[in-house]
Order: C-alpha cells, then structure tokens, then sequence
C-alpha cells in the first residue's frame, strides 16, 4: 500500500478517536447537570452531512432518535468536530439563543464550577486518553530502551558543545544530579535546562558546570554538525540509487576516508568536514547557480569493500549538499523493561506526565522566529506517523498527540476551551459575567487568530513538503 496512503489513514483514525473523545468530555459533564445538548458532530460540516439522526432513513430504523434533544451527525471535513450547548456562545456564532430568557437547562444558567467542569471535559478527557493509551502499550508491549551507559565509545561533540567543556567520548549520565537512564532525544532537553552535566569520561565522572542562561534546545536540535552523536565509524550501511555516491561507484559497506581534502574516522567528523560548504548554502540566498555548484563539488576519498587500495572521485553533493550515503550506525544493547497489570497503571501515568511537562516546556520555542517556522499542520502530524502499520507506534503517537491537544486546547486563545474558561476564571473573581456581545466578539477574535495559526501551519507545510517534490 501507498506510504502516503497508510500515514494518511492513521492520522484520520488517530483525529477521529481524539476529537471524538475530547467531545465526549465536554458531553458527557454536559448531561451529568442536566444541560441540553443540541448537536455532537463528528468532523466539521459546512453546508451538509454525511449522517444525521433527523436523516428519514436513520429515525425510521431506529425511532428512539426522533425525538431526542441532541442531534448526532458526521460532517464531510475530517479534521474536528463539536458539541453544540444550549446557552453557550461558541464556534456555531449561534446568538439568537441568546437574545431569549435564560432557561435552566442551559449552559448560562449553571454555576461557574459546573460550567469550568464542562469546559475542561475534553481536555481532562484528552489527558486521561493519554494515561490509558500509554498503560495499555506498556502493559502489552512493555519497554524497550536503550541505557546511557551502554554508548561503550561515547559521543562526538561539535565546537560548542566542546567550549561549554564536553569531549569527545564522553557519555552524559547525570543531569542537576539526577540520573539520565536512557539514551533518547529528550536529553537535549535535559541538557539545554542543566545548571550541571555530569559525564562519564575514562571511566571516571566528571562535571560540567552550564551556563547560567539556558541553552535553547532548538538551536541545539538544528546545528550542523550536531550538538552530539554517537561515535560511529564512517562506514556505509547502503548507497541510494542515482545518488552522487553512487554515480561516483560507493558501494554499500564501504569506508569513507576523507572528504574535501579532511581526513575522516567518524561519522561526526563527515559532517564537520561538509560545514563550510553548508553554512555557504543557509548563508548565501543570493548566490548564484554557478556559485552554489562550485560549492557543492568535494573530493571524497573511500574503500570499497574487498578492494585493496582506496578510490579518490570528485563528486556533486544535491541541492541540499547531501551525498546520498546511509550510514552505518552502531547497534547498541537494548533493555527491555515488562509491566504487570498492577504496574503498568502508573507507570503510564508517569510517562504520561514526563511528555506532558516536557511538551509544555518546549511551547517557550515557538514564540521565536525559528520556532515559528516548525509549527505545522495535518500534514506535519501525519508525517509522523511510521510508513507501515504499526500498532504499538500508532498508540504511541495517538497518546502523544492526545497530550497535544489537550495542552493547545487549554491555552488561553479566544475560541479555545482555555479561552472560555479565563472568562470563567474573570467572573469567578470579580463576579461578573462578560455581556452577550463582548462573547460574541471574543469568540470571533478566537477565530481570527486560529485562522492566522491555520494558515502560518499550511504554509510552512507547503515549504517543508509540497515544494521540495517539485524541486523548488
């Protein structure tokens, strides 16, 4: 099947089961106090459905449905969906309702903990999704990690790495005292918060003393050559067809030994050896074709295996100065850690809780410019996804994004079920409930800025995925 394809139908099922879930929240406080739904839509639906219970067919077969107060239904857009509560200025912008009196069953006319407690329904409902998921994938798959101090030759640091005091070799075991068990990418995040690193270096631990104002983590996850990596010969794992290894006759299993006139071992020391070159590509926006292929022509020097001497070729490196070589990386002892039924429960509650925290620490990014350029859309999400099926990654995912939308639903942004619950938050201390109209503009000024952020998503999408399979 279709790479495109499968991602595709795991992000409509992994949206689906969240947005029916985070809906269901906010139904089922709704009902609990006996305020009148009057729609839950699955997807968003414009203008028609593709299922109503006031369909003729559907209150025939099932009559129950014909006099009920909420309306079920399944919109023809799959990227949402909602719950319409009577008395509740919300996304619908339905305020004729508003103008009448108030009437008990209605949103308006209950407390302020109830209301909060409907609002928050489906962000508490997101995050209880994540606990389960995340419970559930431990208890059946259990844990596979791979433990820090099994990285037997260590890291290869970059220049900055090595002016803040790292070397080449060491293994980071310790953060602000406190154990790094396991080698994952959250240890960038651990380090760029570090007041001290402790490292294993010769056998013996050693600590490094941070700076005082905190690394930024995505300038870490974006330099050339990495912040750290896994001491790795410099040998090929495969060469991709068409590629300029491969016109240049690199044959898988073969040793890189020196390119660009800089002798190399290591696969860090390949990528500092090509970052002249690429710091010229991101620095030079206005040079031309004929200077950008000057650039992109290096010497590389290699051993095929089986062949006695080695071959020296020049070579063109693509537009993204990549010689289209898969690298052979080391393959670590992995350790696996199983769950009983009794241990699993909080043990998903305590991973639950560790990307949760780490999610909302990175939230600061994205008010920088970079930042900015890595929010995305569906097509970003999607791209997550693995390209065959796979159900423990796929339960994964769906609980991380759970947390996702849990965490952005409760931001405090007109529209959101955080912005209304600030509103909540502002009558419970002053006593005051914010007029009809003042809702009104406040939901539409919600909508403005989703929009703005809807739109700054697509279009980075645009440039990260659409664009490049144009080649522009």
């Amino acid at each position: 099947m279709n790479v495109v394809l499968i991602k595709a139908l795991q992000l409509l099922c992994c949206l689906s089961l969240l947005v029916l879930l985070h809906e269901a929240g906010h139904f089922g406080f709704a009902k609990m106090f006996h305020v009148r739904v009057e729609k839950f839509i699955m997807f968003f639906d414009p203008y028609f459905r593709i299922f109503s219970t006031r369909a003729k067919w559907f209150t025939r077969l099932f009559p129950y449905f014909r006099n009920n107060e909420t309306e079920y239904g399944i919109g023809w857009i799959p990227l949402g969906g909602y719950v319409k509560i009577a008395g509740m200025v919300d996304e619908s912008m339905d305020t004729e309702q508003m103008k009448k009196p108030a009437q008990k069953d209605e949103f308006r006319s209950q407390s302020v903990l109830k209301r909060f407690l409907i609002l928050f329904g489906g962000v508490l409902m997101n995050l209880l999704t994540a606990w389960v998921l995340y419970s559930m994938v431990l208890f059946v798959w259990g844990r596979d990690y791979i433990p820090m101090r099994s990285i037997g030759d260590g890291f290869q640091y970059n220049e900055f790495a090595k002016e803040l005091g790292f070397c080449d070799g060491d293994i980071p075991v310790a953060v602000d005292g406190k154990e790094i068990r396991e080698y994952a990418v959250s240890i960038y995040r651990d380090i760029s918060n570090a007041g001290t690193v402790t490292v294993l270096r010769s056998g013996e631990e050693v600590e490094i003393a941070m700076p005082e104002e905190h690394i930024n983590m995505l300038a870490m996850l974006q330099m050339s050559p990495a912040f750290m990596s896994p001491i790795a010969p410099s040998i090929v794992d495969s060469v991709m067809p068409g590629s300029a290894a491969d016109e240049a006759g690199m044959e898988g299993g073969a040793r890189l030994i020196a390119v660009g006139g800089k002798e190399i071992a290591t696969w860090g020391d390949f990528d500092q050896a090509l970052t002249v070159p690429r710091q010229y590509l991101l620095a030079s926006e206005g040079c031309t074709h004929a200077d950008s292929l000057a650039q992109r022509k290096v010497a590389a020097v290699y051993l095929n295996p089986g062949a006695e001497y080695p071959d020296t070729v020049e070579m063109t490196l693509d537009e993204n100065y990549m010689m289209g070589v898969v690298r052979r990386m080391p393959q670590f002892d992995k350790a696996h850690q199983g769950y009983g039924i009794a241990e699993c429960i909080p043990a998903g509650l305590v991973q639950g809780w560790k990307v949760l925290s780490g999610y909302v620490n990175d939230l600061k990014y994205v008010a920088s410019s970079e930042g900015a350029k890595s929010v995305g859309s569906f097509i970003t999400i999607g791209s997550i996804f693995p390209a065959s099926w796979d159900w423990q990654q796929f339960w994964m995912l769906t609980a991380f994004i759970s947390i996702i939308l849990a965490v952005m639903n409760i931001l405090p942004i007109p529209g959101l079920d955080g912005g209304h619950i600030a509103l909540l938050v502002y009558e419970g201390i002053t006593g005051r409930q914010p007029s009809d109209k003042a809702m009104e503009w406040f939901e539409k000024i919600g909508l403005g800025i989703l929009c703005l952020l809807m739109l700054l998503a697509l279009s980075n999408d645009v440039r990260n995925f659409i664009l490049p399979i144009f080649g522009l």
